[in-house]
């Protein structure tokens, strides 16, 4: 039997979840964001595939997507029960015979599986999700991860789909850089001015020219992924946090100082509560500020490894100094880097003094 890497992605995951338990909205154009207000400072956390015909998508502001859906049902974020219905579809995967299951998220997973009819398991693992969840979703096979992450996106909806080194490029040849997961938008300009907008072009593209542009790393990295080569093993070790942020959009632009300060105080004392329940030491910190109207700006620095609250804040707050004085702000956030396990273990971080 050969070996295969399997993608699932639940179909609309938190629209279908708010579905289930409202079964009129079915067939609805349906958004989730924020506190379901779309008179407030908000994004689309997930939208219905009919509500992404008229064009709304993650990210988009919700006031935007109610102007262009003003009959959408619009409802507010409940990450608990997304939760929940996510760990009962990785326990469903985790139960079929022979997965071994790595997590990417809420609504999606690697399976590895040994058969001879990849499509056959894939056809099952649905008809199993569909039953225990009632939930779809999407598989895509490949022999390698990025294959079948890939490939995901051709069996949408409810569908199955197969990418393998031998129709790779002739699936994805004449795609957009931009279709390779990994690279977004600023990575594909990138390649552009090196003359490179296709997958195949990726595929056959000059290592030195990508090494100058990327670096040694990153440079080969972007060649292999054109070629949709890379791990074909799913690794289901336990994901570990390398680190928590907060962040949080105000509905009124702040400006004052003291205003600034006491927000991203509160946020700090939200992310080392987490921190905390983690146990590991804090190793750098970084702060984001989003400028009205829309102009982000990122502030990070390194901590000596610590478990030293005080310490922490204190150098928190000298990023905080750096927020430019009397520009209003509309969005703060903060993150704790950590020390990972490995670190940990190994005693290359103090003793604890406490959180």
């Amino acid at each position: 039997m050969h070996t295969w890497v399997l993608h699932v992605d639940l179909d609309q995951f938190i629209a279908a979840v708010e579905i289930l338990r409202r079964p009129e909205l079915a067939g609805k154009p349906v958004i989730v964001g924020g506190r379901g207000d779309p008179t407030e400072r908000a994004v689309v956390s997930t939208a219905s595939y009919e509500a992404r015909a008229f064009g709304v998508g993650s990210g988009m502001p919700l006031r935007i997507a109610a102007r262009k859906i003003p009959d959408a049902v619009i409802l507010p974020v409940d990450a608990p029960t997304y939760l929940a219905a996510s760990e009962e579809v990785m326990a469903t995967l985790r139960g079929q015979p022979g997965a071994v299951v790595q997590v990417l998220g809420w609504d999606e997973a690697f399976v590895g599986v040994s058969t001879d009819d990849p499509e056959a398991y894939a056809r099952r693992l649905q008809a199993e999700v569909l039953q225990r969840t009632r939930l779809h979703c999407s598989i895509g096979i490949g022999d390698t991860l990025v294959r079948a992450k890939v490939a995901t996106g051709f069996g949408k909806p409810r569908g199955v789909f197969r990418l393998t080194a031998e129709n790779w490029l002739d699936v994805m040849g004449a795609r957009p850089v931009a279709d390779l997961w990994g690279v977004g938008s600023k990575i594909s300009k990138r390649l552009g001015l090196l003359g490179i907008r296709t997958v195949a072009e990726l595929a056959a593209g000059d290592e030195a020219a990508l090494v100058a542009e990327f670096g040694p790393k990153m440079g080969l990295w972007y060649r292999q992924l054109g070629r949709g080569d890379g791990a074909s093993v799913v690794d289901d070790t336990p994901w570990v946090a390398r680190g928590h942020s907060k962040e949080t959009t105000f509905q009124a632009d702040i400006v004052d100082p003291a205003d600034i300060e006491r927000e991203a105080r509160r946020l700090l004392d939200a992310v080392l509560a987490e921190v905390a329940a983690d146990e590991r030491p804090v190793v750098g910190l970084g702060l984001k500020v989003r400028y009205a109207p829309f102009l982000t700006k990122t502030f990070t620095k390194k901590v000596a490894s610590t478990f030293d609250r005080s310490d922490v804040v204190e150098k928190a707050m000298e990023l905080v100094a750096k927020i430019e004085p009397g520009r209003p702000i509309r969005l703060l956030g903060v993150r704790a880097e950590m020390a990972m396990p490995d670190d940990v273990r190994e005693g290359h971080t103090p003793t604890r003094s406490g959180w």
